[in-house]
Parts: C-alpha cells; sequence; structure tokens
C-alpha cells in the first residue's frame, strides 16, 4: 500500500493570511484557527494509522506555526476590544484620522 502525504500547504496559507489580517482588530483568528483545526485533524489520522502517512514532521510544523499565528492573533483582538472598552470608538477613530493626516503631510 502506497503512504499519503500529508500536504500541509493549505494550513501554511491559511496560517499566513491570518497574519496577514492581524492588522485588522485581530481578525485573522478566524483562518489560524481553521489552519489549526486542520492540521490538528490531520494529524490525528496520522497517529491512527502511522504506517500510511508520510511528512508528519511537516505538519507538525503546520501546525505550530498556526497555533503561533492564533495566538498573536487572539492577543491582539482582546488588546482591541480594551481599547475600545476605555477609550471608546469615536476617540480611537479621531487618533486615526490624526495619523493619517501626518502621514499624508
Amino acid at each position: 500500500m502506497e503512504k499519503q502525504n500529508l500536504n500541509s500547504t493549505l494550513v501554511y496559507i491559511l496560517s499566513i493570511l491570518g497574519f496577514l489580517c492581524c492588522c485588522i482588530m485581530g481578525s485573522g483568528f478566524i483562518p489560524a484557527g481553521i489552519a489549526f483545526i486542520i492540521a490538528n485533524n490531520k494529524l490525528k489520522e496520522a497517529k491512527a494509522n502511522p504506517e500510511n502517512y508520510e511528512n508528519v514532521q511537516g505538519m507538525n510544523t503546520a501546525k505550530t506555526i498556526a497555533l503561533v499565528v492564533l495566538i498573536i492573533n487572539l492577543l491582539y483582538l482582546a488588546y482591541s476590544l480594551y481599547q475600545i472598552y476605555t477609550i471608546g470608538w469615536d476617540e480611537m477613530m479621531e487618533q486615526s484620522r490624526q495619523m493619517m493626516e501626518q502621514y499624508q503631510s
């Protein structure tokens, strides 16, 4: 029987997308969470039948990267929500507008 290759490309792509979306108030936790769940499920399948799968180490690495990106996004999301709660949305938008004006001049 031929061994199946654990293709970790999708997990890497979702992790990178999650990292890029980190700047949008931590919204990258969605693709990073999906990547982590996919990697975790594939590794469970590989642990159940280790003789049928190869490239398990690559999927472990992809799972670790997805977890790190997920944690970064959740921390940034918590920070953004804390800022909205303490400062207020209007004040945050005013600060953002002032920063944009400074950047443009």
